[in-house]
């Protein structure tokens, strides 16, 4: 038995780093609080009161991510005020392909020892994406847990919660051969496909996250840091004015994954290729690693992060709405009928 009390810093927790963080983001959470929150911060439970008055059929659409291994460019750079966009982009785009609009959002962090100036960048940048969705930070947890993560490593996750009536919902059922398929530009590699791509540029090809790559106009590391680009207000503008069949994120599995789960059993989706421009972040990425094409198209979204699916009449309309928001649309492809699959030409 030990002479001195043992105390919980000594096992490496410690508590009153959390309270500083908390006391440093406290004006961040509370910048994004809408009039339905109620809970103030310290509260065991985050309140949200729906006003049920706005609706007539009221839907709860819910989704959870994480950030994946791009946090490890993070780490590398020790730049943490990127990651929180990621974060609520990616959220907020998984439920917009449904028609919903974000109503609050909980965030984890987990780490092994915690640093209150890493928490707060992170913070920071949740709090920016949440003000930019009209999304409330409602909550969320702080986990310090020695000798679960390596020192100066963390893990970001966070749960997102939306509404959309019931006669709004866009689910893919109405898709029908002949449709268009448009796509928007992505703004990078997003989330996903982190773990090929450090492992092509960093490890087989040895390049350096400070590198200057003339072809990317900027380092390897701020390309990698691209925040995930969010669609919200430029598709949300665009559900009132066209008929939009479907939507598709383009995120883990690319094209031949994400893109069949909007389509009816008897469609399938005809990609061109050659519709639009690969970045050279991808290009890069392929030459360096010797990837296959069919490997990057189900590994990243190879410059196309959203897909929407709307009838041929209203596609080139759509486009051009698309272009005058600021989106990088152009027109990729149709719907036929087919079994169930994407094939790219």
């Amino acid at each position: 038995m030990p002479e001195e009390p043992v105390t919980y810093r000594q096992a490496g927790v410690d508590i009153d780093a959390a309270h500083t963080a908390l006391l440093r983001m406290k004006e961040l959470i509370r910048a994004t609080q809408t009039p339905e929150v109620l809970a103030d911060l310290g509260a065991f439970g985050g309140m949200f009161q729906l006003d049920l008055s706005r609706y007539r059929q009221p839907v709860l659409v819910s989704s959870i991510d994480g950030v994946g291994t791009k946090l490890k460019v993070a780490f590398m750079t020790g730049r943490h005020d990127t990651v929180g966009h990621d974060l609520v982009n990616h959220c907020v785009n998984d439920i917009l392909v449904q028609g919903a609009r974000p109503l609050f959002f909980l965030d984890y962090f987990a780490t092994g020892k915690l640093q209150p100036e890493v928490l707060v960048e992170v913070v920071k940048g949740l709090s920016e994406a949440c003000q930019e969705t009209g999304c409330a930070l409602l909550g969320g947890e702080t986990a310090e847990m020695p000798g679960m993560y390596a020192e100066g490593e963390y893990d970001l996750a966070g749960t997102i919660v939306g509404v959309v009536e019931r006669d709004a919902i866009i689910d893919g059922s109405r898709v029908e051969p002949g449709d268009a398929v448009v796509g928007l530009a992505s703004s990078g590699l997003h989330t996903n496909g982190y773990s090929l791509a450090r492992y092509v540029l960093f490890e087989l090809a040895g390049m350096r996250v400070d590198s200057y790559v003339p072809e990317l106009g900027t380092s390897l590391g701020e390309e990698l840091l691209r925040p995930h680009r969010c669609y919200l207000h430029p598709l949300t503008a665009a559900m009132q004015q066209f008929d939009i069949h479907a939507i598709a994120h383009i995120t883990g599995g690319g094209f031949y994954d994400n893109i069949p789960r909007v389509l009816p059993s008897d469609c399938r989706v005809i990609i061109d290729r050659r519709s639009w421009e690969v970045p050279p972040i991808f290009r890069l990425i392929q030459e360096k690693g010797n990837v296959p094409d069919p490997e990057m198209f189900r590994t990243f979204n190879m410059g196309i992060g959203m897909v929407v699916i709307v009838p041929r009449e209203q596609s080139l309309a759509l486009v051009e709405f698309l272009q005058m928001q600021g989106e990088g649309a152009t027109l990729i492809g149709e719907v036929q009928r087919g079994g169930h699959d994407v094939q790219i030409m």
